[in-house]
């Protein structure tokens, strides 16, 4: 700033929200409502983890999520499993079903039309990344997802569908009965070019062709997460990972979204910004744990990092802008 007469040698608008992890809400209607006054060029921020602690990261979106249910409500209270087991429908089983014909034992999505294409520019830049390296990550089921693809390209590339509950009867003490109702939690993380509004009647069409009618399909509570990635090829990505290096030293990951979900389509879309997104934890952070946590090194960096985007943001901002209106 000294160089500049203690100016930034751009304009600067800061937006605080707090609801992120509940999806956001109110947000959007912000957002749509303050245009205007929320007008800008790019967005720069930062959320979630690096590749690794020990190299920088990009991100330019981040995938969606919806999370469903499924129910199997069949009957009032549960009948003896020795006087009825066998002739009354087993709501367990039949949700079990449901979800065996939504994604098989392996984990790849069963659905046509919530499996994505995979663009070649995405395909490009993930060839240079590689997840699960560090000390503390989980180690990757090879052969678990869709076939073909990296797990680079499972996770940042490519649509998720996930069990994230089940329940019926009851589980810490079971009885001898058949259960009347069945309910999991369901969750798809999906990448640009699937239709959030599609995600539902999708599930409803493929369990009724295979004659799961009486599982029902709804929305949970929690609000969508759309899928965003600006364009890897756009002149604001070349810039950031420019800066980055000439700061660090390091050539920076760039990943086209992160593999998470942020309300980056409120930036995206209803504002119409290309977002560059900089993360500053890493994998192993314990990220919603009790003892989440992050990195002296990498704060260090970070702050490294961020002051030189802000400066170049000065430097290079305006021919930057010229460059993505030609």
């Amino acid at each position: 700033m000294a160089t500049r007469g203690g100016k930034l040698g751009f304009n600067c608008k800061l937006l605080l929200e707090m609801g992120e992890e509940a999806g956001s809400p109110g947000l959007r209607a912000l957002a749509a409502a303050e245009h205007h006054a929320l007008a800008a060029n790019v967005l720069i921020g930062s959320d979630g983890p690096r590749l690794s602690a020990e190299r920088p990261t990009v991100f330019l979106g981040s995938r969606g999520a919806m999370n469903f249910e499924l129910n199997v409500d069949l009957r009032e209270g549960g009948h003896h499993s020795g006087n009825w087991g066998g002739v009354l429908a087993n709501a367990g089983t039949l949700l079990a079903h449901a979800i065996a014909c939504l994604v098989d034992a392996k984990g790849q999505i069963l659905v046509d039309a919530l499996k994505p294409q995979l663009p070649q520019a995405v395909r490009a830049a993930l060839a240079d990344v590689k997840v699960g390296q560090g000390p503390n990550d989980p180690a990757i089921d090879p052969d678990w997802g869709e076939p073909g693809l990296t797990p680079e390209e499972k996770i940042f590339g490519w649509n998720s569908l996930e069990v994230l509950a089940f329940k019926t009867g009851t589980p810490d003490a079971p009885v001898n009965a058949v259960p009347p109702s069945a309910k999991a939690t369901m969750q798809l993380r999906f990448v640009v070019g699937t239709d959030p509004n599609g995600i539902l009647p999708a599930v409803r069409a493929h369990l009724d062709r295979h004659g799961l009618q009486r599982v029902s399909v709804k929305p949970a509570r929690m609000e969508t997460f759309a899928a965003t990635r600006l364009d890897p090829n756009d002149p604001w990505v070349g810039w950031a990972l420019a800066s980055i290096a000439r700061t660090t030293g390091k050539k920076p990951a760039l990943l086209p979204n992160l593999g998470g979900s942020l309300p980056n389509d409120v930036f995206s879309e209803i504002l119409g910004l290309p977002t560059i997104w900089v993360p500053h934890s890493y994998p192993a952070c314990s990220q919603h744990a009790p003892d989440e946590h992050l990195l002296a090194p990498i704060a260090r960096e970070a702050l490294q990092i961020m002051a030189g985007l802000f400066y170049d943001v000065g430097e290079d901002g305006a021919a930057i802008i010229r460059e993505r209106r030609k």
